[in-house]
């Protein structure tokens, strides 16, 4: 539902003079009793509504459930009177229902009518609901907030690496970040996954702006709760300094274009809390950020962080810290330059930046928490100054390519970070004259791969800066995945499978057990190299050439409702000349508008036709075979032979169910839910088989990442069309691992689909279906990972090109 409002909103904001929106406010929080009214305030109006025309399936709700639920995917809106019919017609090719309630008025006041019980509602003016609000004054008793002694000097340093790594705060996230779709719209050019062996390690995520170009935007997050226990101020500073140490690992002109999202929660009203964040408000909203020329332009709280209940006749609470979790947003000028924690193999030294300038406090701090203590005295961020400073250094040597790798100091210290950035590159690290305070403390900075070559020459640079004191080479890499640390010397196999068993668990938990332990047990394995790119043709021939600029042949950008992959799949075929076309299958069974006969090209996208509620393409896929006019009209043109057609991921699924209309195609399979049991979001590698897909023709034998994205990517058929498939050279792609071998080794095959298969053509070559996205992978930039000569063309591009090669 969400996506067809979304689609309508679209629609509408890209007719620009013409838009029939005036405002629109999302439904949240108090329901349309909250988003009405603000909506119409905005504008200084009022308005009369009526109660009924809210769009209900449960006729038992009274007229204040009716008006203050909070159900969700809803919006309200004012359209010009004179756009309403237009406003209609967008809604209504989309699928999306609507309703209008009422009217704005210039008298402001807010009347909502029942005729059901002949009454108003509402009936009151719009100053007393949202003018006038009475400032509130809190009060609070001051407290001292005191802490425990914690030794770090005592503590066993390979003890103490495993819980910290183990600690959940730490340790990988994996487990929620594969079920959820990363590459959607094409425009992500940095995800949490990092590298060959995609780890989430990254610091910020990275989005282009278009699907042309390379400037974009950046977010990052930080949060540090557990320092407010003993420092709320020095918390909330700590959180806006972790979340811009995060962001600034992309390519920001200065640190004033960074903006902040703040949301407080606290229990207020119990001891102390109040005044906790009160500390961290002003620490941030008066001192720092001004300090630091950076805007908190939005925000929210929740405070009542809080809960009791009665057990056993023993009543109990569970307070939580105050906490302050900082989002920050920032333009990119160019995506390109963003730095990941992957280390490179080359001669470096890894330089730390350090703001407390060798003070390394504990409290707060997981090395603290893993041995139940809490500590006395916090890291802080000390000086605003050093911070810019910071800020600037790092910008300036990334615009200068100076810097490998980089990743914050954060969670852990500086041995979590050091460990991640080995994680990220399966390389080793030697760290060198190092104490368990300076190994864990989590005081602001971060770690910089720099060639030996080059700190040569920024060591002088480093010795007149104002940030001389915080910069120290701290350890070198070298090729050995082994962490060595203070005489100690540890595998990075083992730490890694420590840092990922929390995520691991939790896998074992919800999805398949013998899914999860496959991926668990990759982590271990030295022979998996991870994603490799190894194309058999040149990325950069444009084979189209010879007809781009004779015509543009009309391109079907075929979508239903619930299908959200079709702007990213109409920028690469209109990137090979292409004259794409965004047909809705509304335009198809409802107004006649579209011809099937006016097409050369047909291509059904990815996303959740129908939210999937008949089986992935199920829905979409009956919508042509039980219309007749329709079948008839896809039947005839998949029999034209100057046409070809794909389906992409959902479009696949939906596709392969429309076989018997596609000549050449009896034999295609089915896909079917995933192994796994969960949907799955990853970047594999695929190798291109030596098929008659006009798609594929001179790829052959490539081997090349790409991204997946699926709940129901696995392939079922009968034995006698496998074999056809594979008899006939139908088999377009198959999953592979890192030495090119068909696998079902999950994740390297993320659905367990037999003989690898990941797509199929017909047997003349003209239709081809395939599970992955390579719409999502037709730019170099769009790679989560790839090798560093890429440059702007992304090997997937091939495909498109010969789509119009093909059409000529």
């Amino acid at each position: 539902m969400e996506r067809r409002c979304q689609e309508v909103i679209d629609a509408c904001w890209r007719m620009e003079d013409f838009n029939p929106i005036v405002s629109v406010h999302d439904v949240g929080a108090g329901g349309i009793s909250n988003a009405m009214p603000e909506l119409v305030n905005d504008h200084e109006l009022g308005a009369i509504l009526d109660l009924r025309k809210i769009p209900s399936l449960e006729p038992g709700m009274s007229p204040m459930e009716i008006w203050s639920n909070e159900a969700q995917e809803r919006y309200v809106l004012a359209i010009k009177p004179e756009s309403l019919e237009l406003f209609e017609s967008i809604c209504a090719r989309e699928r999306c229902p609507f309703a209008v309630l009422g009217e704005a008025t210039e008298a402001r006041q807010l009347t909502v009518n029942d005729p059901l019980f002949d009454n108003k509602a509402v009936d009151m003016p719009m100053q007393v609901m949202l003018g006038g609000t009475p400032r509130m004054s809190r009060s609070y008793e001051t407290i001292e907030r005191k802490g425990n002694v914690f030794d770090a000097s005592q503590v066993d340093l390979k003890d103490a690496i495993f819980r910290v790594l183990k600690n959940p705060t730490v340790a990988s996230k994996s487990f929620l970040i594969t079920i959820g779709d990363r590459s959607i719209t094409g425009m992500v050019a940095r995800d949490q996954m990092v590298g060959r062996w995609q780890v989430p390690v990254a610091d910020a995520a990275v989005t282009t702006t278009s699907l042309q170009g390379y400037t974009g935007e950046a977010m990052a997050m930080g949060e540090r709760p557990p320092v407010a226990l003993l420092n709320p101020a020095a918390s909330a500073r700590l959180a806006v300094a972790e979340a811009i140490s995060n962001i600034m690992c992309a390519n920001i002109e200065q640190i004033s274009d960074i903006k902040l999202s703040a949301n407080w929660m606290a229990a207020a009203g119990q001891k102390g809390e109040d005044q906790a964040l009160f500390e961290g408000v002003k620490a941030i909203g008066m001192e720092m950020c001004p300090a630091l020329g950076i805007a908190i332009p939005v925000g929210k709280d929740s405070l009542s962080m809080r809960t009791t209940w009665n057990d056993q006749g023993e009543d109990k609470a569970v307070t939580s810290p105050m906490s302050g979790v900082i989002t920050a947003f920032a333009p990119v000028l160019d995506v390109r330059k963003t730095l990941t924690p992957e280390l490179k193999n080359e001669a470096s030294v890894l330089v730390r930046i350090d703001l407390s300038k060798g003070q390394f406090r504990l409290g707060g701090s997981i090395l603290a928490q893993v041995y139940k203590a809490i500590g006395s005295v916090t890291p802080d961020v000390d000086s605003f100054d050093d911070f810019k400073a910071f800020f600037a250094l790092v910008q300036e040597w990334n615009n200068r390519g100076l810097i490998k790798a980089y990743h914050d100091i954060g969670d852990g210290g500086l041995l979590a970070t050091v460990a991640e950035m080995m994680f990220a590159s399966r390389l080793g690290v030697a760290l060198e004259n190092q104490t368990n305070e300076s190994l864990f403390a989590e005081e602001i900075g971060a770690v910089l791969q720099i060639s030996q070559a080059d700190w040569a020459t920024l060591a002088d640079e480093v010795a007149v800066s104002s940030l001389r004191d915080a910069i120290a080479v701290v350890g070198t890499v070298n090729s050995s995945e082994q962490l060595a640390v203070n005489g100690l010397v540890l595998e990075r196999a083992e730490l890694q499978l420590a840092w990922t068993e929390v995520s691991h668990q939790i896998q074992r938990l919800r999805d398949n057990v013998e899914t999860a332990d496959s991926e668990f047990a990759l982590i271990g394995n030295r022979e998996h190299k991870g994603l490799i790119a190894l194309p058999t043709f040149d990325l950069n021939e444009p084979v189209e050439a010879p007809y781009i600029n004779e015509r543009r042949p009309n391109m079907m950008i075929l979508r239903e409702q619930g299908v959200n992959g079709h702007v990213e799949m109409a920028a690469a075929f209109d990137k090979v000349g292409f004259n794409t076309v965004d047909v809705h299958m509304s335009d198809l069974l409802l107004s006649g508008r579209v011809d099937l006969d006016d097409f050369e090209g047909l291509v059904a996208c990815g996303g959740f036709s129908y939210g999937d509620v008949l089986g992935a393409g199920g829905g979409w896929a009956k919508s042509v075979l039980f219309n007749a006019k329709l079948r008839d009209q896809f039947e005839n043109f998949f029999n034209r032979d100057n046409t070809f057609s794909v389906g992409i991921c959902n479009g696949c699924q939906m596709l392969a169910q429309l076989a018997p209309l596609i000549p050449g195609a009896d034999n295609w399979p089915r896909f079917r839910r995933n192994t796994s049991e969960v949907f799955e979001a990853r970047v594999v590698n695929v190798k291109v088989e030596k098929t008659p897909s006009i798609l594929l023709e001179g790829m052959e034998g490539s081997i090349l990442p790409i991204a997946v994205a699926h709940g129901e990517g696995r392939a079922e058929t009968s034995a006698e069309n496998f074999a056809s498939l594979n008899a006939g050279n139908q088999v377009i792609l198959r999953y592979v691992d890192s030495l090119g071998n068909a696998t079902q080794q999950y994740p390297l095959n993320p659905n367990g689909s037999p003989e690898a298969i990941s797509g199929v053509t017909s047997k003349d070559g003209r239709a081809t279906i395939m599970m992955p996205h390579p719409e999502r992978n037709f730019r170099a930039v769009q790679h989560s990972w790839k090798p560093e000569e890429w440059a702007e063309d992304g090997a997937w591009l091939r495909m498109f090109r010969n789509a119009r090669k093909f059409i000529g």
